[in-house]
C-alpha cells in the first residue's frame, strides 16, 4: 500500500469513530428526555441511570450502525471530490477499482469490530439494557411470560399462565412427566418461584398427581422447596433471550429451543443470521458510499449527506421489514437476514458500474 491508501483508510476510520462520538451523546439525550418522567416516577437510581446508558451505548451503536458508516464514507469522500483529489487521483491512471481498495480495507477492519462487537460485547449490554426496561420502564402486563408452554427435556413438559423476570416468579405453574408416551405424574402449583438464597424452587399450593395404570395417588402441601430439571431463565421472556446471548451459549440455546419445539425458533435463528450478515453490510455500504459520493454534484456535500441518511434509513428500514415477516410468519430467518444485504449489493454493483464510465 502507498501513501495514498494509508491516507484514506486514516480518514475512514476517523470519521467513523467521529459519527459514532457526534450521534451516541445526541441518541443519548433523546433517550433521556423521552424516559425523564418514569426515572422520577420509579425513582431509578443514578448508578442504575449510569450503567443503563453505558449499555445503551452498544445497543444504539449497533442499531444504527449502517447509517454511522455511510454518513462516514460520503462525508470524508465528499470532502476528496470537492477538493478535486479524487479526480487527480483517477486522471493520473488510478483505475476507480484500485481507488476503492483502502475503503475496503476500512471496511474489513470495521467489519470485524462489528463481528467481535455483535458476537461478544452487544449480547451482555443486552442484558442490562433489557433488565433495565422491563424493571423500570414497560408496563407490568408487558414485563411477564404469558402462558409459556415447552418441552424443556425428552421427557418433561412445563407450563406457566405469566411469569415475572425481576421478581423470578410464576402463577399455575405445571410439570407434566412422560414414559413411554404415558403421562406418569404431574404436578400443579398456584405458584413458582426462585429462591436465590437457597437456590430452590418455591411451589405454593403443590400437588403432585402420580398415576399407575388406574390408580391415581394425590400428594399435597401449601409449600414445597424442591428443585427440577430446568433453570428458572427458562421462564424469562424468550422473545428477547437470544439477544443477551453471547456465540457458543447462543448455539446451545438455539439447539434447545428447536428440541423442545419452541415456537419462537425463527426468531432465535434471526438473532444468529444477523450476527453474521451485519459485518457484511460494512462492505455493501461502503461501495454505495463511495459510489455515489467520489463526484462533484450540484448541491455539494449537503446532497450527497442527505442522500447518506436516507439510505442508512432504507437499509434499516427493509431490514426492520424483514425482521417482521420472519417472526410474525413462517418467512426463512436465513431470507430475513440476508435478503436486506443481497438487495442492496445489487445496488452497490449497479451503482459502482455507474461510477466507473
Amino acid at each position: 500500500m502507498n501513501i495514498i491508501d494509508w491516507y484514506i483508510i486514516r480518514k475512514y476510520l476517523s470519521s467513523f469513530v467521529v459519527m459514532i462520538a457526534l450521534f451516541i451523546p445526541i441518541g443519548i439525550m433523546v433517550d433521556m428526555a423521552e424516559k425523564i418522567d418514569k426515572f422520577k416516577e420509579n425513582e431509578v437510581p443514578g448508578q442504575a441511570i449510569l450503567n443503563y446508558y453505558l449499555d445503551f451505548t452498544w445497543y444504539f451503536g449497533n442499531l444504527l450502525f449502517p447509517i454511522f458508516l455511510f454518513l462516514a464514507v460520503i462525508w470524508f469522500t465528499s470532502k476528496l471530490a470537492n477538493n478535486t483529489e479524487i479526480i487527480a487521483l483517477l486522471s493520473s491512471g488510478i483505475s476507480f477499482t484500485r481507488f476503492l481498495r483502502p475503503y475496503l480495507i476500512s471496511a474489513g477492519f470495521i467489519a470485524l469490530f462489528a463481528f467481535f462487537a455483535g458476537m461478544f460485547i452487544v449480547p451482555k449490554s443486552n442484558i442490562g439494557y433489557n433488565t433495565f426496561v422491563y424493571k423500570y420502564i414497560a408496563k407490568k402486563n408487558e414485563r411477564q411470560t404469558k402462558n409459556l408452554y415447552k418441552q424443556i427435556n425428552p421427557r418433561e413438559y412445563i407450563f406457566v399462565s405469566s411469569y415475572d423476570p425481576i421478581r423470578k416468579s410464576g402463577n399455575n405453574f405445571t410439570l407434566e412427566h412422560f414414559e413411554d408416551n404415558t403421562m406418569t405424574f404431574k404436578i400443579q402449583a398456584n405458584s413458582i418461584r426462585w429462591v436465590d438464597k437457597d437456590s430452590v424452587f418455591r411451589l405454593s399450593g403443590y400437588v403432585k398427581r402420580s398415576l399407575s395404570g388406574d390408580l391415581e395417588v394425590y400428594h399435597r402441601k401449601s409449600r414445597l422447596d424442591t428443585l427440577f430439571d430446568f433453570k428458572i431463565d427458562n421462564l424469562a421472556p424468550v422473545n428477547y433471550k437470544a439477544e443477551t446471548l453471547t456465540f457458543f451459549p447462543l448455539n446451545e440455546f438455539i439447539k434447545k429451543e428447536r428440541e423442545g419445539g419452541s415456537v419462537m425458533i425463527n426468531s432465535h435463528l434471526l438473532v444468529r443470521h444477523k450476527r453474521w450478515s451485519l459485518p457484511f453490510s460494512a462492505f455493501i455500504l461502503t461501495l454505495i458510499g463511495v459510489s455515489v459520493s467520489s463526484f462533484k454534484r450540484r448541491g455539494g456535500m449537503g446532497v450527497n449527506l442527505a442522500f447518506g441518511i436516507a439510505m442508512g434509513f432504507l437499509f434499516i428500514f427493509f431490514d426492520k421489514i424483514f425482521s417482521v415477516m420472519v417472526n410474525k410468519s413462517n418467512f426463512s430467518p436465513f431470507l430475513g437476514a440476508w435478503l436486506p444485504i443481497t438487495i442492496f449489493g445489487g445496488l452497490a454493483i449497479f451503482l459502482m458500474q455507474r461510477a466507473k464510465r
